[in-house]
């Protein structure tokens, strides 16, 4: 693996478009799927994604707290999950959301961004024990050409007064979004992106990022393609990963009720193209 998941990822958004779908086993879609809601019914629900996803869009991202829920045998699947993906070429967010510091924050990195049963592509952290803790995975996502999406603006209405406080005449969240900048080369596609919540209406200054921009909440939680074309300036668009989950979910089980649900959205959202 000699490119960087920057330039992977770009070249999969041009192969398939921009969208992020997400791979959420959520007990009301188990149930909704008609599987137990049990390892067995987790197995069979990641296998149909994986059926339906794998090779048709940029980048999948399953939720890790949904595989965790299940103890070991949710982890196995897990890792199985990423595995099949990986192998066929189509990648992989694992969306964890570490944050930690010191060893402890090197042990996420060796478990998510490692050649190990959970290497994934890319993983989710949080900087909220400071930018600086997150070290330990920027080092080793550069080192094994691996990405990172750091939280920066999110939509849950208690991290306002956190990520909108102010400190040196910026918002929390725009050092998040400055410090992850910093970490991208000019002239090609960074692997540090932020993650900046679809539904809302003030963000972060993204003009200087050159990484890729996570956006969560498309679909079933009201971010639209309207919505997102007002939200980032038109210089990011290339730039912009829309993340649907559960709006193309609850077509299941049809594997191809799930492709026509996902190809909607990527026909919905060409523009950032």
């Amino acid at each position: 693996m000699n490119t960087t998941f920057g330039e992977r990822l770009a070249a999969a958004m041009s192969e398939h478009g921009p969208i992020c779908v997400g791979i959420d086993p959520h007990p009301a879609l188990l149930e909704a799927w008609d599987l137990p809601g049990d390892a067995n019914g987790l197995e069979t629900f990641a296998e149909l994604c994986v059926e339906a996803f794998d090779g048709t869009v940029a980048v999948v991202k399953p939720q890790v707290a949904f595989f965790e829920a299940y103890g070991s045998a949710g982890i196995a699947v897990l890792e199985r999950t990423i595995e099949v993906l990986r192998a066929s070429g189509t990648l992989v967010l694992a969306d964890a959301k570490r944050g930690d510091i010191g060893s402890t924050m090197d042990a996420y990195a060796r478990a998510w961004l490692a050649d190990g049963p959970l290497g994934a592509d890319a993983v989710t952290v949080s900087p909220y024990l400071g930018f600086g803790a997150l070290r330990p995975a920027l080092d080793l996502a550069v080192a094994n050409h691996r990405g990172v999406f750091v939280l920066a603006a999110t939509s849950n209405p208690e991290a306002a007064p956190v990520q909108q406080a102010v400190t040196g005449g910026r918002t929390l969240a725009q050092t998040v979004v400055d410090a992850a900048a910093d970490l991208n080369p000019a002239g090609a596609p960074g692997s540090v992106g932020v993650v900046v919540g679809a539904t809302l209406t003030e963000i972060p200054d993204l003009t200087a990022l050159n990484g890729p921009i996570l956006l969560p909440g498309v679909g079933a939680q009201g971010g639209t393609a309207d919505a997102v074309r007002a939200l980032l300036p038109e210089p990011v668009w290339p730039a912009a990963v829309p993340n649907v989950s559960r709006d193309v979910l609850r077509a299941g089980p049809s594997v191809t009720a799930l492709r026509a649900r996902l190809a909607a959205f990527q026909e919905e959202f060409s523009f950032l193209r």
